[in-house]
């Protein structure tokens, strides 16, 4: 139960788990391109161009910045916890005068806050954190896609911890680019980084004046690829990862089948159950508000005079993981539970019961399965 990577569907292992194919085989060259049009679709951007590349979530970013940043260029970073802090290190690294826009712990930078920031100069581009892992805190995109759009700037979405599991409309809402990893709400192993781009993003890209400062990164390396398989014809500059890939197609097929709209609710609903869950037991959480708490994993603080790593053990006893703090300010307050892609009423009960059996050890006082009458009621 820690935010990624998470349990994966039977049948997604069992397409993974074949003989490695020729990246150029017929059969391998129809599930990439397969995979590439389920992209659009779940992330609800038809003219968007996808890309599917070798790496970690953090790779995706790469990938973002290198491409749409020249040096000079400037840029603003909406941060909600380690990873906005991250991507405006990533954007300096390219040469960007970097904006850093930070909420306190638990809240989001107000729009008008945004919006003020925007007024005083010409950016080229702004990202922010749809759910930031350290956090469980969780933006809303739609409204800084239009401010996006408002004063001409490209938006850039870490949708690591949100694609597939949070609600997103790339096209309608304006966001440029949306990325993320497959370990986490796309429900495949870890090993692919994942991009959605508009068009206006890609002419930004193509009217460079400068080379792009990271070679593996460079969507010119990448477009033609990309578009061949979508063509169903072989192509190569690096690789790919052809076992993940035939496990992303049978993921996103599932996701597609279950359909986007039941599938965002049943996060919304086992989000929900959990933090009420875990206020019956009396824990709080990161987030200030249920409007800033993300559907895709919990972060709740430790209860006093509970040692936090004798809860984690504890936790582990009953035969659930769960993750540690990730925000080095507050690393040693609070643990982290994923509740994202497969995950239903019987692990959202597990997990409940086994924090309050592991509260109880600790020498909590605390009404038995309380916890799981309020997130059953709900479920």
């Amino acid at each position: 139960m820690i935010p990624g990577p998470i349990e994966f569907e039977p049948e997604v292992m069992d397409a993974m788990c074949v003989p490695t194919p020729s990246h150029v085989a017929p059969d391998f060259i129809e599930s990439f391109g397969h995979s590439l049009e389920m992209m659009k679709l779940v992330w609800m951007c038809p003219s968007g161009q996808p890309f599917v590349v070798a790496g970690t979530g953090t790779l995706a970013m790469d990938i973002a910045g290198s491409n749409l940043i020249e040096p000079g260029d400037c840029a603003m970073v909406i941060s909600t916890g380690y990873f906005g802090h991250r991507f405006a290190n990533l954007l300096r690294r390219y040469g960007a005068n970097v904006t850093l826009l930070t909420a306190p712990v638990g809240d989001i930078v107000p729009l008008e806050e945004i919006e003020a920031a925007l007024k005083k100069k010409k950016y080229k581009l702004m990202t922010s954190t749809h759910v930031d892992t350290s956090t469980a805190v969780m933006n809303d995109p739609k409204p800084i896609g239009v401010l996006g759009k408002k004063y001409d700037v490209l938006t850039i979405l870490d949708g690591v911890c949100s694609v597939a599991g949070e609600e997103i409309q790339q096209e309608a809402w304006g966001i440029d680019v949306v990325l993320t990893a497959s370990q986490k709400a796309i429900g495949v192993p870890p090993g692919l980084a994942m991009l959605v781009v508009s068009p206006k993003a890609m002419s930004v890209w193509k009217n460079r004046s400068q080379p792009v400062g990271n070679y593996y990164a460079d969507w010119e390396n990448w477009l033609p690829i990309m578009d061949a398989y979508l063509q169903r014809k072989p192509s190569y500059f690096g690789t790919p990862a052809v076992n993940l890939i035939l496990a992303l197609e049978k993921s996103l097929q599932l996701i597609l089948k279950e359909g986007m709209e039941q599938r965002i609710e049943r996060h919304r609903k086992v989000g929900h159950a959990f933090r009420e869950g875990l206020k019956s037991l009396g824990l709080k959480i990161i987030p200030l508000n249920d409007g800033a708490a993300a559907n895709t994993l919990s972060a709740p603080w430790f209860p006093e005079n509970v040692q936090g790593s004798a809860l984690i053990s504890g936790i582990l006893d009953e035969g659930v993981i769960v993750a540690g703090g990730l925000l080095p300010e507050i690393k040693t307050s609070y643990f982290r539970v994923g509740h994202m892609g497969m995950v239903g009423k019987n692990e959202v009960v597990t997990t409940l019961k086994a924090i309050e059996t592991s509260l109880i050890k600790q020498g909590l006082r605390l009404e038995n399965d309380a916890c799981l009458k309020t997130a059953l009621e709900i479920l």
